[in-house]
Order: C-alpha cells, then structure tokens, then sequence
C-alpha cells in the first residue's frame, strides 16, 4: 500500500494536463432521418487527447452517420467526472429526448477509490434514468478500457488498477445484457504510446477513430433508428 500511495502521488505530481479540444458541442449535422444524439461522461467523452472534437468521439461518430440521419448532437463531459457526478446533470440535460446516449465513465471512478458495488449501483440507477428521462433512447455504455496498459503508470500501480478496471467492465457488460435498448461496447485495442495521447492517460485520434467505429456500428445495425417515421404518432 506505501508503494502504490507513493506512486500515485508521483503520477499525479507529474501529469501533464492536456486542454479541451476546441469545436462545437451541440448542433446538427447529415442529411437522412432524424438521428437525436448525446453523448455524457468524463475527459474521454469531452475529446481530451486531441485538439479538436472532429477527431474526438463526437466528431469521429457523427462524420460516420452524417450520410445516413440528420444528426442533432450534444456532447456533455467533464474532465474527472465519475458516474456520482453525471448523475446530477440529467435533470439538466440540454435535450428532452435523444435515439442513442453514448456513455463514457468508470476510468474516474476507478483511479479514486469507488467502490465495485457502490460503482455499479449508480450505473444502474444511471441507466434506468436516462431510459425513463429521454423517452427509451437506446444507452450504449463504453467499457472500460485497458487501464493496465497506460502508459502513464508505473507498475504496480497499473496492475492494481487495471484488475479493478476489468472487474468495473465485466459487471458492466451484465448490466447492460440485463436492459432491453442497451449495450456495452467491448474495448479490444491494444493500448500503447504509439495510439495514445501525450500525457499517457487519454486516447489519441486513432483510439478515438476505433471507439466511434464500434458505436457506429451499433446505430447503424438497428433499423429503428434510422426509421424516417420512428417519430410519427
């Protein structure tokens, strides 16, 4: 325990802290069928690692749906965000209805210590609210990537967390096969310098590209979201 307190004072006194991507957060983009999307979580939603959001999640994932739906967007993430704090925001969610929530979380609530059963409590009280709240949008839940392979942290430290991160994952992915209209995205890229951001921690464009193409996937797989009438009484 001395060892892995002594190595997260270290990385976090010698973090480098990466800006906000610059590019719009809400709009509407594509031609095609009505597509309301929102995408809510922490610094990975937000687009840090990249510098603008047209190489971020939101702008890799609306550039590959914008020839099939006219895509309203909002993107609502903040660096350090863990699920506890999202849960506040839902209530004042920018839209009051959405076809597809993209969720990015539980990285934060790993790295400060919330526990597995609380973590997963509040994941599932997130998940019944945005179906209740935004009229049965379809949830798609990123899961946890490998935070044993971030170059950042040192060992033991990674090991320690990446085996709690697998752990968050694994309950994630029992989670969602328990909800009708939700998914868990399975992250299966390696992590490494070459894929991920300056300081280590965060994805970098190619990493980025990855995760939209997976979600991308998902919508465009399901003909109810792409339905031109999905909205008429």
């Amino acid at each position: 325990m001395p060892v892995l307190l002594g190595q997260a004072v270290h990385v976090r006194a010698n973090y480098i802290e990466l800006p906000e991507p610059t590019g719009l957060r809400s709009g509407t983009i594509g031609c095609g069928p009505p597509l309301r999307l929102l995408i809510i979580g922490d610094s990975s939603a937000l687009g840090i690692g990249v510098t603008t959001q047209s190489d971020a999640l939101l702008g890799q994932l609306t550039s590959r749906l914008r020839d099939h739906a006219t895509i309203s967007y909002d993107l609502v993430a903040k660096t350090g965000a863990k699920t506890a704090d999202v849960l506040t925001w839902v209530d004042d969610l920018p839209g009051e209805s959405y076809d597809v929530v993209v969720t990015a979380l539980g990285v934060n609530d790993v790295t400060k210590g919330v526990s597995l059963r609380k973590w997963l409590r509040q994941q599932t009280e997130l998940v019944d609210r945005l179906m209740s709240q935004l009229r049965q949008p379809k949830v798609i839940l990123s899961g946890l990537p490998p935070v044993g392979q971030f170059p950042l942290l040192p060992h033991p430290l990674r090991w320690v967390l990446g085996r709690q991160a697998a752990r968050f994952d694994r309950y994630l992915h029992a989670l969602a096969a328990q909800r009708a209209d939700c998914v868990a995205l399975q992250f299966d890229m390696g992590l490494d310098e070459s894929n991920m951001s300056a300081d280590g921690f965060h994805p970098g464009p190619a990493v980025y590209a990855r995760w939209a193409e997976e979600v991308a996937q998902i919508v465009l797989a399901d003909p109810d979201l792409l339905d031109a009438d999905k909205d008429a009484p």
